[in-house]
């Protein structure tokens, strides 16, 4: 008895992810997410430098600025419940100070282009069509900073939109670095402060603009996350107590299934490899001084020292 309507999905033939492979990893917290499998079995990847964006023009946002080299003035600060901000950037880059949040900035914009410039692949998760723009300034923007919801209006992006961005994003970093893959994907996190149907608009309009851009000859693939958790686990035990974020079992499906079609099958094999030594370094011994756990901490030397003979990026 099946209880499960499975998506077929086949190995990705070419451009393939290994442990040669840079990533960086823009979007909405699930980006975070799949980004922190990454950082898990010592992949060489970058995670939303601005912290989570969650809509296509916050992306673009970052990319533009990062690659023409636009850095952030005094102007562009706020100061808001006796912190820093900005309104291009999460809160985790907020500071005490102007000078500390423009340096952070500045510094993200830099580090963004260099890893930009030598990505082998860019996988982009966009969370939601509804975004926020600012009254005073007439700018959409990536947070609002609890600041009173009065001063924005909120607007759905049309598809066209979500295209526009889109083909900016690729036009603008194929400039400095021509060969890079694009792996988009929608999050599978529902929207559901804005409204279920609001939400399935949101998504729908982010499926069909992703879809118009989609070309796997021009290296411009899709993964289909959203799908995945809808259908594959249609199911409130893939859910936290929210019933809103997959739960770390639905995180772990989704993952083994990129890994699946993504990973080459070298890259699978050493992934294995670094778990196991991640649960090995996890182990806390009854006795650290007994002669066992002694042999056991010599031959997990080896196998690290082993492994960072071949790929010296990988650090434990």
């Amino acid at each position: 008895m099946k209880l499960q309507t499975n998506i077929k999905l086949q190995k990705q033939p070419h451009h393939q992810i290994d442990y040669t492979s840079k990533m960086i990893l823009l979007g909405s917290c699930f980006s975070e997410n799949i980004g922190s499998k990454f950082e898990y079995h010592k992949f060489q990847s970058e995670v939303n430098p601005f912290g989570i964006l969650f809509h296509p023009v916050a992306i673009e946002n970052l990319i533009t600025r990062s690659i023409n080299e636009d850095f952030y003035s005094e102007e562009e600060i706020l100061h808001h419940n006796e912190i820093y901000c900005c309104f291009d950037a999460h809160s985790k880059l907020n500071a005490l100070s102007k000078t500390q949040l423009l340096e952070r900035l500045n510094a993200q914009l830099t580090k963004t282009l260099n890893k930009v410039k030598s990505a082998s692949h860019i996988i982009i998760t966009l969370g939601t069509a509804w975004v926020y723009r600012h009254i005073t300034t007439d700018k959409i923007v990536a947070n609002c900073h609890k600041i009173p919801q009065k001063q924005f209006l909120k607007e759905l992006l049309f598809v066209e939109d979500v295209v526009a961005s889109l083909e900016s994003i690729i036009a603008l970093v194929r400039r400095v670095n021509p060969k890079v893959n694009f792996i988009f994907t929608v999050s599978p996190v529902r929207h559901l402060k804005d409204g279920f149907i609001e939400n399935n608009r949101s998504k729908a309009h982010l499926l069909s603009a992703i879809h118009q851009v989609v070309e796997p000859r021009k290296q411009l693939f899709y993964f289909p996350s959203y799908e995945i958790m809808m259908d594959e686990l249609r199911d409130y035990r893939f859910y936290n107590q929210d019933m809103i974020h997959p739960n770390h079992l639905a995180i772990d499906y989704i993952w083994e299934t990129f890994k699946t079609v993504w990973l080459s099958e070298d890259a699978e094999e050493i992934s294995e490899k670094i778990a196991s030594i991640q649960t090995k370094k996890a182990h806390r011994p009854f006795n650290q001084n007994s002669e066992a756990h002694q042999k056991f901490l010599t031959k997990l030397h080896l196998e690290i020292t082993d492994l960072q003979r071949k790929y010296p990026h990988i650090l434990f």
